[in-house]
């Protein structure tokens, strides 16, 4: 009697094991089910596309330098030196005066004399060409960021700022710098679309 229950427990073990067995093999299989039911689902997903940042172009690119401790009498002749050149040609121009190898006209002024074919008289005035440097630079980079290929200074003007007084009453000097460039390009289009229809009778 001992023996045959104990065979009966051993069925039953075995029986259970193998329906164990059976339930993991199932679950096994639902599993891979579901990551190929996903995977295909994934191909059938168009991929999303990483958009790259285009640039904005613009027509003008704008920078300025407010209450600058420079002359601006100075400076408006700096301005005018540099007006119709790209912004590299300008700094070029501007360290030439700070290096003492080109002067900037200014017949308006009584100043002296200096060496160069059609200058009556000029300076050096190498305070006022190192700060305007740095507002050339910025208007350079502004180009880059807007767009412009050949960009080309079209206004490069100073104003008189509000001076604070110094010692013994004298006034300092401050100047406002104000300059825009525009695309080389486009400007010859337009001038040349306004010489066109400048020609034509109504």
């Amino acid at each position: 009697m001992v023996e045959g229950a104990k065979k009966h427990i051993k069925k039953i073990e075995g029986e259970s094991k193998t329906d164990k067995s059976l339930e993991e093999e199932k679950n096994v299989e639902k599993v891979e089910e579901i990551k190929t039911s996903e995977k295909i689902v994934s191909e059938d997903k168009p991929k999303k596309e990483v958009k790259k940042k285009e640039i904005s172009k613009k027509d003008i690119a704008i920078a300025n330098g407010f209450s600058l401790k420079i002359s601006p009498k100075q400076s408006v002749y700096v301005c005018k030196v540099i007006r119709g050149k790209n912004p590299e040609n300008a700094i070029k121009r501007l360290q030439s005066v700070i290096d003492e190898k080109r002067p900037i006209p200014m017949a308006g002024l009584e100043v002296g004399h200096k060496k160069g074919k059609g200058l009556a008289g000029g300076k050096f005035p190498k305070n006022a060409c190192k700060t305007i440097i740095e507002v050339v630079k910025q208007v350079k980079a502004n180009a880059v960021v807007a767009g412009i290929e050949n960009p080309i200074i079209t206004i490069a003007k100073s104003d008189r700022a509000s001076a604070p007084y110094r010692k013994a009453g004298r006034k300092a000097k401050r100047t406002h710098i104000h300059i825009e460039v525009r695309d080389k390009s486009s400007m010859a289009e337009k001038h040349t679309h306004k010489k066109f229809n400048g020609g034509i009778k109504k």
